[in-house]
């Protein structure tokens, strides 16, 4: 019997979600429960970790999952080991449903770092104004650069006093963004830099657009390396997989390495 465990946190997880509504496959929702309000789904839902990847197998032992599907952020990097490893421990298939990495285009001015500390370290010694889509808890990486003034863009209002950095401003909103939003607020905070992840996808690209219009350099960290696992991008190809342990022929199975 089908029982999916779907690991959401992407617009991507939301749509697959809404088809295994529609086609009434069983699946539970799991949130990691990072956000204050989480988007309400179709399907019963979960919020919290599982006690790393010991914890998952026996989650997925208790429930009878059949199946994981990780459409997590493609920087939940702990989380997406947990599910290897928990599902390599019970035997159980997986699918990793994630977005292509970002690709610079002409006029881009990228700045390729690996991690958070590499970025902060991009960032000029004079101070700037630096639009910081990074994410609240990869904030405190940029502490080592208190001379220039943020810019946070966050899901929820930030409790008083919970950010490290001397000279910032917050701007609560949920994606998508698109070109134009963002072509307004770099414009309207007087933006000289921007650091983001290479997340991916077409809800939080805008700023990129954006940044390329007004000749902005970008600090681009790039994804964590993860192990080998079966992927795609399309959510009917999660759909055929359920339905026949096997991706269409027209799909990709790819590793993804971190690239």
């Amino acid at each position: 019997m089908t029982q999916v465990l779907l690991l959401g946190g992407t617009s991507g997880a939301s749509q697959l979600a809404q088809a295994l509504h529609r086609a009434a496959v069983p699946a539970l929702f799991s949130y990691a429960g990072v956000t204050q309000a989480p988007l309400a789904q179709p399907l019963p839902t979960r919020s919290g970790g599982f006690g790393g990847a010991a914890g998952l197998a026996q989650f997925i032992r208790d429930q009878g999952i059949s199946h994981v599907v990780d459409a997590t952020h493609p920087f939940a990097a702990q989380m997406s080991r947990n599910a290897c490893a928990a599902c390599t421990a019970t035997g159980t298939p997986l699918l990793a449903l994630e977005r292509a990495p970002w690709q610079a285009q002409a006029g881009d001015r990228w700045i390729a770092v690996a991690d958070m500390a590499e970025a902060a370290q991009a960032l000029p010694e004079a101070a700037a104004r630096v639009f910081l889509a990074v994410g609240r808890k990869q904030l405190d990486a940029f502490s080592v650069r208190p001379q220039h003034h943020y810019l946070l863009r966050l899901v929820d209002t930030p409790e008083p006093g919970s950010i490290a950095l001397p000279q910032h401003t917050v701007v609560v909103g949920r994606g998508p963004f698109s070109e134009a939003d963002d072509l307004a607020l770099l414009r309207q905070q007087g933006m000289q830099w921007l650091v983001a992840k290479n997340a991916g996808g077409e809800a939080t690209r805008g700023k990129l657009d954006a940044a390329r219009r007004l000749g902005l350099p970008v600090v681009m960290v790039q994804r964590p390396a993860l192990p080998d696992r079966p992927r795609t991008e399309e959510v009917d190809a999660v759909l055929h997989w359920l339905a026949h342990g096997v991706l269409p022929l027209d799909v990709t199975s790819a590793a993804s390495t971190g690239s």
